[in-house]
Parts: C-alpha cells; structure tokens; sequence
C-alpha cells in the first residue's frame, strides 16, 4: 500500500506553475499514473494507462500523469498523450518518494482528504482493477474493463528510485 504524501509537497504541471498537492486535491481526487520514461516496462502500460484514464476523464478523480522525468522528457515520452492528460513532472522522484513506491509504472489514487486508499505497483491486472474499482466506487462511477483484449501481459515494474 502506498503512503500518503505530504499535503505541502509540490506538484509541477506540464503548463502553469507549480502548486502544493493540497491545491491540486481541493476539488478532485488524483487518479495517477506514474511512470519513468527510461523504461520499456513504463512504454508498455501508455495504451493502457490512457484507456483507464479516458473512463474516468469525466469524473470526480482528476485523472494524471506523474513522470519521472524533465517537462522536455515527459513531452517526448508520452507525446499527444502530455497534452491530453494532465501531466505532473517529478524528475527528482519526491512524489515517488514520499507515495513510498518501489516499482513503475504505478496507479495510485489520493482521495481529496490526502488519503492513499488503492495504489497498484507494477503491471498486475487484478491490483489495477482494484484502484479502479476503488475509484468507480468513490466517484460513482463506472468501471472500466481492466484487463482488455490488447493489454500486455502482466509483468513486474523496474525499481521506482533507481
């Protein structure tokens, strides 16, 4: 299970300045992805991710990128995708740090109270199921299909803070 963070710590979007985590949580949950943009393993979950994302764009849970990587990176990683979704850069891994994540990619969902009820490390279909699940049922929402005819294979994520 994930950490909670830091409510103070920073959040650095792709386009505006960067705010506390407590801002980004006032309205809306996070529903995010976390990937590291120098992994095949974070290139495998991208078709994925934003499928999963896509269901609950319209919802109560903010839906996100956050990349371990430079803005610069992060664009040339995720291409259309840095502009479709919200995207957070966290090259120093602070946000990784602080979830207490030991492998990417991750799905984690931080309830608008800076609580961390699901998070899923790795590609595992069921324990992604689970946080979306748990996001379905949090924000009224329906379920997206997890796995999907098209999804890889499950497979084990590279060390988080490598």
């Amino acid at each position: 299970m994930a950490n909670a963070p830091s409510l103070d710590t920073q959040l650095t979007p792709l386009v505006g300045d960067a705010r506390p985590l407590r801002e980004w949580i006032t309205t809306f949950h996070l529903a995010s992805v976390v990937i590291d943009p120098y992994t095949n393993e974070s290139s495998w979950i991208l078709k994925t991710a934003s499928r999963i994302m896509h269901q609950f764009a319209d919802s109560a849970a903010r839906v996100n990128f956050i990349v371990t990587a430079t803005p610069a990176e992060a664009k040339q990683f995720l291409g259309p995708l840095a502009t479709e979704f919200l995207t957070f850069t966290d090259p120093e891994r602070v946000v990784v740090k602080q979830l207490g994540l030991a492998e990417l990619p991750a799905f984690v969902f931080l309830r608008s109270d800076g609580t961390v009820p699901a998070a899923a490390e790795g590609w595992n279909p069921a324990a992604w199921r689970e946080v979306a699940n748990t996001i379905a049922e949090t924000v009224a929402w329906s379920k997206p299909l997890i796995p999907q005819a098209g999804d890889p294979g499950a497979f084990k994520g590279t060390p988080a803070l490598a």
